[in-house]
This record gives C-alpha cells, sequence and structure tokens, in this order.
C-alpha cells in the first residue's frame, strides 16, 4: 500500500499564467488537444491471467492496472438477497515521485470512494445476479486499483480501468458440497461473463483560473483550483459527481463542466467498445 501527497507541488505563477493564457485561446499545454478533447486512451484486457477479469488503461502517460478478483462470503446484513461488489485503490510508489510506501491516505481513499460509487449508483453489476443462498453464501467482488504512472486525471484513468476489468471478468467455477460449504476453484475459469448492467465512465473537468479543460495533465492539475467529476452511463445520465480541491464554482460554470463532460464521455466509451471487439485493444484521441 502507499499513500498520495496531502498537496500537489507548487508550480511558479509564471507557468500557470501560461496555462491559462493558452486555455483562453482554446490551447493545451501539450500543444496537441483544445479543453473539449481527453488525451489518447488506450484499454487493453486480460492483463493479468490469474485475475478473474483485469485491464490495463493509458490516458496519456498517466497508466492504470486494475484486477477484478471473486470469492464466496456473507452478504451484509441489510442485503442478505444481494452479492458484495468493494475498491480498493493503491498507489505504486514507482509511479511518482510524490508517492510513499505505507497506507492509503485521504486521496487513495477518495479514488477508490469515487470508483466504488460510480459503479454502485448506476448498478453497473446486478449484484442480484451473484447470490448463491440467500443470506448466506453470496460472490463476493473485489476490484484493485493499481497507479503504475501517474501523469494527472487518476479518476478517469482508474474508473475505465475498473470498467474494463469487470467487463473481461468471467465467473470462476465452484461446487455446494454436502456440508453446505461452497468450494471455489480459481484455477478454472467458467464462459459465463460476470453480469453487467451498465456501463459508466468519468470525466473530469478541471477549472483553471476562468477557464475548464477535460482530463487534466498532471501540469494542469498541479496549478487547478477546483475539479468535478462527472460519472455519466452509456446513455449520458448522470450517476454522480464528485468535488475535488477547495476552489468554488458557479452554477453556470458547473453546467457548462458539464457539457464538456458529456462530449468528451463517448471517447472514453469508444475505447471500452473497442477494447472489447476480437481486434484487440482500441485506441481513440
Amino acid at each position: 500500500m502507499s499513500v498520495t501527497p496531502f498537496r500537489l507541488p507548487v508550480v511558479a505563477s509564471l507557468r500557470k499564467e501560461a496555462i491559462e493564457e493558452l486555455l483562453a485561446r482554446g490551447l493545451r499545454i501539450d500543444g496537441v488537444r483544445d479543453p473539449f478533447t481527453p488525451r489518447n486512451v488506450r484499454v487493453e484486457l486480460g492483463v493479468v491471467e490469474k485475475a478473474e477479469g483485469s485491464a490495463l488503461v493509458k490516458l496519456g502517460n498517466t497508466q492504470v492496472m486494475a484486477g477484478v478478483k471473486m470469492d464466496v462470503g456473507a452478504p451484509f446484513r441489510d442485503t442478505p438477497d444481494q452479492g458484495v461488489l468493494t475498491v480498493h485503490a493503491e498507489f505504486v510508489p514507482l509511479a511518482s515521485p510524490l508517492f510513499e510506501p505505507g497506507p492509503p491516505d485521504e486521496n487513495a481513499i477518495e479514488l477508490a470512494r469515487v470508483v466504488d460509487r460510480s459503479l454502485r449508483e448506476v448498478g453497473a453489476v446486478d449484484l442480484g445476479q451473484l447470490v448463491i443462498r440467500p443470506g448466506d453464501k453470496v460472490w463476493v467482488v473485489w476490484i484493485d486499483l493499481y497507479i503504475l504512472d501517474h501523469d494527472g486525471n487518476l479518476f478517469d484513468a482508474s474508473m475505465l480501468a475498473a470498467m474494463a476489468a469487470l467487463l473481461d471478468a468471467r465467473m470462476p467455477y465452484y461446487e455446494e458440497i454436502e456440508t453446505g460449504d461452497v468450494i471455489v476453484d480459481h484455477g478454472v475459469k467458467t464462459e459465463e461473463k460476470l453480469p453487467i448492467r451498465h456501463r459508466v465512465v468519468t470525466v473530469t473537468v478541471a477549472k483553471i483560473g476562468r477557464n475548464l479543460a477535460v482530463d487534466p495533465n498532471f501540469e494542469e492539475e498541479s496549478v487547478s483550483d477546483v475539479r468535478l467529476v462527472y460519472a455519466l452511463d452509456e446513455s449520458g445520465r448522470i450517476v454522480g459527481i464528485q468535488k475535488s480541491g477547495e476552489g468554488a464554482l458557479k452554477r453556470e460554470e458547473v453546467l457548462r463542466a458539464l457539457e464538456m463532460a458529456k462530449r468528451a464521455a463517448p471517447v472514453y466509451f469508444k475505447a471500452l467498445e473497442e477494447a472489447l471487439t476480437p481486434a484487440g485493444p482500441g485506441a481513440s484521441g
């Protein structure tokens, strides 16, 4: 496990002014995008052989790997007829000089919670189909996120990796024995897919001065006043919003950021779809 920094490093005010001036002209610091466009995104499935499902996402130079593991456990008392879904984020120290070994801090916890809520609120996984014996035995689905290279916007890359890994997942083989116990053989994968009801992605919009920008890279993120993370399903429905940072937003800025998020979301959904085709991992810009 590892921690994220309590605050991003200070960037010279002149550099921030340069970023703001570029955004005001419809340009980005990387020289290849406008404020509405995410970085190049690539999704690769099945990168961890022993996981039930896995994916590697590259969003610009940010890289996140997600793995799905499943086992049999007890349901929560208030949902005896549903399986269990849990998300954990690991900030690998090699991914950034800002990451240090240790237990996850509030930033890692926030990332995991945003992904968890985005999946849970829309019912991305049909937890009702993950029940073996109501009130006793259900499937527990763990999603582990590993930040491998941090160049900004961990929210979108992590959400995309988690969704891709879930779509890649296959149910493990299991048997119920005479004692009532359930024996799982993780070495045998069935052809049965994890029951997915909806696909969901997040789109992060950063406010830098008076300007808004989709998918901020590390340098843009480090000078941003505030970030809005919109979770949207495949129909464009808003299923979650998270504000990150101490800055303020006007109502019109929130609505404008939402329109930018809706415009950018299809890029992520297209990358997911291309990764699922027989042609292999997809790329889009």
